[in-house]
């Protein structure tokens, strides 16, 4: 669809998006989804960071007027389930959310992290990387994992309370997994110096290294990595797919 169509179809609405989650004012979704706007001549359009204490004070969210729907990130992907009335096959197995579709009064709700991570791991694994370390158990750790599973890679999930957890992961288990997936929040900014306890001596040349933080560029957890000579990558390829996905949802998903 052109975006001279999209101009005059949006100069007489009034079309808002945004983003809810906690502590988010580090977000990239903003400045991206503005950005588009002004590419597209979208008049209509505005993106708002909504940052919440508690996932309750959704429903307030919800009654803003013109509201297409919102991406949703840390903590609320799971929480935020409650409070839908439909989630897309693809949310429903992973059991997370992160885009939100209003339409009609109806909040369905969607994963597209699901997308951006496939778009991401087949970009850069080689064939000799077939089983993976996820950390982290999040919803987008869940993602992870249903992407994993669909490509038929075998996963072991690391966090604190999981059997193999950041304690006694050993290198030996590191050395036979040659993906490993960082997703928890540790080294997000402002806390850039932050790290999750790992033993990156079982990092080598033949890993692939994936954090799916994007700001900064370059964690604690990609530069150790890095130094063991594993190919590494940040979120922000995912980041930046997942809200392509998001952008298709909310304006062709409507029958």
């Amino acid at each position: 669809m052109s975006g001279l169509f999209f101009y005059f179809y949006s100069m007489d609405s009034n079309k808002k998006l945004g983003l809810i989650g906690r502590n988010i004012s580090y977000s990239f979704s903003k400045k991206f989804f503005e950005n588009k706007f002004q590419k597209l001549m979208l008049k209509g359009y505005s993106y708002n960071i909504y940052d919440l204490t508690e996932i309750n004070e959704v429903d307030d969210i919800f009654s803003v007027p013109g509201l297409l729907g919102f991406n949703v990130t840390i903590p609320y992907k799971e929480k935020i389930i409650d409070y839908l009335d439909n989630l897309s096959d693809e949310a429903e197995k992973i059991g997370a959310v992160n885009c939100v579709l209003i339409e009609n009064g109806k909040k369905t709700g969607y994963n597209t992290d699901a997308f951006g991570f496939e778009k991401t791991l087949l970009l850069h694994k080689k064939d000799h990387q077939n089983s993976a370390i996820i950390l982290g158990k999040g919803g987008a750790a869940k993602a992870v994992k249903y992407v994993l599973d669909k490509h038929n890679i075998p996963s072991l999930t690391v966090s604190r309370n999981t059997e193999i957890n950041y304690e006694n992961l050993n290198k030996e288990t590191v050395e036979k997994h040659k993906i490993i997936i960082q997703c928890t929040p540790v080294g997000t900014f402002p806390n850039i110096d932050d790290c999750l306890e790992f033993p990156f001596d079982g990092i080598t040349k033949d890993h692939l290294v994936i954090d799916l933080i994007y700001n900064p560029s370059y964690t604690q957890f990609i530069i150790k990595a890095s130094e063991k000579g594993a190919k590494t990558v940040n979120g922000y390829y995912m980041l930046e797919q997942q809200a392509e996905k998001a952008w298709e949802i909310w304006n062709f998903q409507k029958k």
